[in-house]
């Protein structure tokens, strides 16, 4: 079997959502409109088929939607991330639009790895960018990722130290409860042990009584006789 190039996930259905959202973003920065509204627009097209417009798949309006919800915290992510040769505004649009896609799979879809929202990142660029695209696109997303990762790092450390501690507390608190109960039980034996002796001490308390109020053997009784 004759081995052939491994471009078959660029060309799947995921690869042409992200294509057409590409599209759509660039067009609605073109027009000065509304991603959003572009894309129901098209949706509401192809249900004709007169209209000869290409259905806009479930993935690329959720892309699209992220990225317009999303849009000033991506671009900032983007800047922060270009060299000094490079500026967000001064980008291509289509670069932007390329960008933005890859950015919002990067930071806030959790359910495409990072290698491949980058890897479909820079397949973007070489299909639609210029030729140097590539590279600066690859540097920008790589700084990106790198951020990501520490972010999530972070933030399972934090959990991690969240269950420690309430796992502590919970221990600490068991402990508490058996030191309590064997106190408890400590002190109830003691106050047994006390009225036993409490009661020694009335049986010899009564002895004494009776010693004292008793005459002797019946019929011998003390004093001078009548």
């Amino acid at each position: 079997m004759t081995d052939q190039p491994n471009t078959y996930k660029r060309k799947g259905s995921r690869h042409k959502a992200r294509q057409r959202a590409v599209d759509l973003l660039f067009e609605a920065e073109f027009r000065d409109v509304d991603p959003v509204e572009i894309a129901h627009e098209r949706i509401e097209l192809s249900r004709d088929q007169a209209n000869q417009v290409r259905p806009v798949s479930d993935y690329t309006l959720r892309v699209v939607e992220g990225v317009a919800t999303g849009l000033d915290e991506i671009d900032a992510a983007i800047a922060g991330h270009l060299s000094s040769e490079w500026s967000l505004d001064r980008l291509p649009a289509v670069d932007r639009a390329v960008l933005r896609v890859s950015v919002w799979e990067l930071t806030e879809n959790p359910e495409v790895p990072d290698r491949v929202a980058m890897s479909e990142g820079i397949a973007l660029a070489e299909e639609y960018c210029h030729d140097k695209a590539p590279g600066y696109v690859n540097a920008v997303l790589d700084g990106i990722a790198r951020e990501v990762r520490d972010r999530r790092d972070a933030a399972a450390a934090d959990r991690q130290a969240a269950e420690d501690l309430a796992l502590a507390d919970a221990a600490a608190a068991r402990r508490e409860v058996e030191a309590a109960v064997d106190t408890s039980d400590e002190t109830g034996g003691s106050g047994d042990a006390g009225t036993g002796t409490g009661a020694g001490t009335d049986a010899t308390g009564t002895a004494a009584t009776d010693g004292t109020t008793g005459t002797g053997p019946e019929g011998e009784t003390g004093g001078p006789q009548a």
